[in-house]
């Protein structure tokens, strides 16, 4: 039986409501490309892209607000994503569930295991139930475009994940996590959320961030042979969704880790054309 699931500070899905700035998603188990008005065209995307040297995302650019801020410029109007007081006010509705003299650990599972861009205490594997990772946001920028989409890894009900929990000092939780929200709540394709992470020195209380089932880039379950495909073709900015599988398949290979569902992607992307 699943552990109980802690709610977390933004709404997500069924619990509050859509998180400001997400448009209306297709649901749970949707898996066409979002297609709405208030997407970016491909010629408007691609320009972005072009006009922009490759992105490396750093705490620097981060704490001062520049990645943001360039990401809002190659975006055109219309594109849906949060206000940096919309994030900060999300970050303070999960803090406000946190007592104010503790540490506070973060949960990752995808590329925050191999470039977490925040500073830290301590970090450990960690289990979280109640949850597992799955390619289920479709990507058209940053490691894809309209014309050839990518998908990044979310948090999605059932099952459970490994990844890695890291121990923030509580006089700098607040400064810390701002980096780790302005990165993943920027789009509104996730939620934050506060989960329970099994350890080898026992449990702790996480915050994290899971897939907002509502919103257009919610790709649903797609069959491996749909992502394997998207993932061994699609790059952008950021880079390519190969070689971020690559990365968090080292990265839990260090924590001794090992995600069965991700290793046969890799097993399918590197299989020679049939």
């Amino acid at each position: 039986m699943e552990a109980p699931v802690e709610t977390g500070g933004s709404p997500c899905e069924d619990e509050v409501g859509t998180p400001s700035g997400a448009g209306p998603g297709a649901g749970p188990g949707a898996a066409a490309l979002p297609n709405t008005p208030e997407q970016p065209t491909a010629a408007e995307v691609m320009l972005a892209d072009a006009a922009s040297p490759t992105i490396t995302i750093t705490r620097e650019t981060l704490r001062d607000g520049s990645l943001i801020a360039r990401a809002r410029r190659n975006l055109p109007p219309g594109t849906p994503t949060l206000s940096d007081a919309e994030i900060e006010a999300d970050l303070d509705a999960a803090l406000a569930q946190h007592d104010p003299a503790a540490d506070v650990w973060l949960f990752g599972y995808g590329s925050l295991m191999w470039n977490p861009a925040i500073e830290f205490a301590e970090s450990r594997a960690g289990t979280v139930r109640g949850w597992h990772r799955r390619f289920c946001l479709w990507l058209l920028t940053g490691r894809g475009s309209p014309d050839n989409p990518g998908l990044m890894l979310a948090l999605d009900r059932g099952g459970s994940c490994g990844g890695m929990v890291f121990r923030i000092p509580a006089a700098a939780a607040r400064a810390e996590l701002l980096l780790a929200w302005r990165r993943e709540l920027f789009s509104g394709a996730y939620c934050s959320r506060w989960v329970t992470a099994m350890t080898a020195a026992g449990p702790v209380r996480a915050a994290t961030f899971v897939a907002n089932r509502t919103h257009p880039r919610y790709a649903g379950k797609l069959d491996d042979a749909t992502v394997a495909a998207r993932l061994a073709s699609a790059t952008g900015s950021l880079g390519s969704c190969a070689t971020y599988l690559a990365e968090t398949l080292g990265a839990l290979r260090a924590l001794a880790l090992r995600d069965h569902g991700l290793e046969r992607l890799q097993r399918l992307i590197q299989q020679p054309p049939a």
